[in-house]
């Protein structure tokens, strides 16, 4: 980092030497210091970074301010990059020494802004820019965000696909610090490492109706590993619509339509029979298909056996990957709202499952209940992540310690008290 500076002395002030250049001081007409403006404050600091034009810091070393002599001391530090990434930093009890607690990402430039007080209480102020490195013959992990943009129901989870699996824990604090996720209104969520490349995120509770969701990586350039190196990730916006969701009751063979809380339809319904019982628990509709041809040979049946079947299904509303839909099923017409008798899935009329197709959009809910099926699998067969209770999904990051129900590491950095 280059600093330049002229040396100048005033009765009444403060003169102190930086290892980067020299100091300035000023006093105020009146010479009292603090009617003064802010004094340049080369001489009250110093930076661990290069001191010749055209050289570049190293982003695996941390950044450091350090006030030099015993006159004065470190008010603030900020440090930013040109996209405007937030270097973190803690700045000791005496004000004498500043360092950055986050790592520095490569091939960026970097505005350092520091505030200082001498002995008499007066400000000074210095600015600093340095560039950083760029990263040779490293692995870069990319970032997928998903869904695609749009407009979803209140239980869609936010995904972000890595290119490379992470498997150290702190290596996935790391990645997982990087990845924002911004909501208005402003509702608390959390992270889960589903696997070694895929992590999920949603809110305590629903989304709340009608909210945005921003989702952006600060990831790109930062030092992961000896060998991996944070990549690209597009941002993604979506927002949510009205709170839908569908309680299917086995017990009861009806599925009840709430809107924003409010009952909107009573449907008659069948489900999976004995042997075939329909999973129990959250699921979230993850597509619609108004024609699907289904054979029993996708679950298992064999051909030819009495349970064995291929038939055109209409209406078709998806809430897991193996296969199981709400869609129009009219040739049990004669059981819907008295017996289960699917092989799974939620049948009801043509008409019922026009109307259901039609008001549910991907995202919302559907909750079974009373069902003698296992409970929905959290991840793997759609979105079951509603399924995982709150205690348990907060130690799925890599960011909680201690309590999982009190705040993660990023939320314990946003309620920490800046420095003056």
């Amino acid at each position: 980092m280059s600093l330049s500076s002229r040396t100048s002395a005033v009765a009444g002030c403060t003169l102190v030497v930086i290892a980067l250049g020299a100091g300035v001081t000023a006093c105020g007409s009146d010479g009292n210091p603090l009617s003064a403006p802010p004094y340049d404050a080369a001489g009250q600091i110093s930076f661990n970074g290069p001191t010749k034009a055209g050289k570049k810091a190293d982003p695996d070393k941390p950044l450091e301010v350090t006030a030099q002599g015993s006159e004065g001391r470190i008010t603030d530090v900020t440090a930013t990059d040109a996209t405007g990434r937030h270097v973190s930093g803690e700045l000791s009890a005496d004000g004498g020494r500043w360092h950055s607690t986050s790592p520095l990402a490569a091939d960026a430039h970097y505005t350092v802004r520091v505030s200082t007080e001498d002995e008499d209480g007066a400000p000074g102020r210095r600015v600093v820019t340095f560039d950083t490195g760029k990263p040779r013959g490293q692995k870069r992990l990319n970032v997928t965000f998903g869904p695609e943009a749009g407009t979803y129901g209140v239980g869609q989870p936010i995904t972000a696909d890595l290119s490379r699996p992470v498997r150290d824990k702190a290596q996935r604090a790391i990645v997982e610090r990087a990845l924002k996720v911004d909501t208005i209104p402003v509702v608390a969520g959390s992270w889960y490492w589903v696997d070694d490349k895929k992590l999920h995120y949603r809110p305590k509770d629903y989304w709340p109706t009608n909210a945005t969701v921003q989702v952006r990586s600060n990831l790109d350039g930062i030092k992961i590993s000896d060998r991996l190196w944070g990549g690209t990730a597009k941002p993604l916006r979506i927002t949510t619509g009205d709170r839908v969701v569908a309680v299917t009751d086995g017990a009861s063979h009806h599925m009840t339509v709430y809107k924003n809380g409010k009952e909107i339809s009573t449907i008659p319904i069948t489900m999976g029979k004995p042997g075939f019982e329909t999973r129990n628990g959250v699921k979230v509709v993850i597509g619609k298909e108004y024609f699907v041809r289904m054979r029993g040979t996708t679950v298992g049946i064999a051909e030819g056996t009495s349970e064995s079947y291929d038939l055109p299904v209409y209406y078709a509303t998806r809430v897991t990957w193996s296969g199981e839909y709400v869609h129009a099923a009219p040739w049990s017409v004669g059981d819907h709202g008295s017996a289960n008798v699917s092989h799974g899935c939620t049948g009801m009329s043509t008409g019922n499952a026009a109307w259901f197709f039609e008001n549910v959009r991907p995202g919302d809910i559907v909750q079974v209940v009373n069902s003698n099926g296992h409970t929905m699998e959290p991840f793997g067969n759609g979105f079951g992540d509603w399924n995982v209770d709150w205690a348990k999904w907060r130690k799925g990051s890599a960011l909680v310690t201690g309590d999982p129900e009190g705040p993660t590491e990023v939320e314990r950095a946003r309620l920490r008290p800046q420095s003056a």
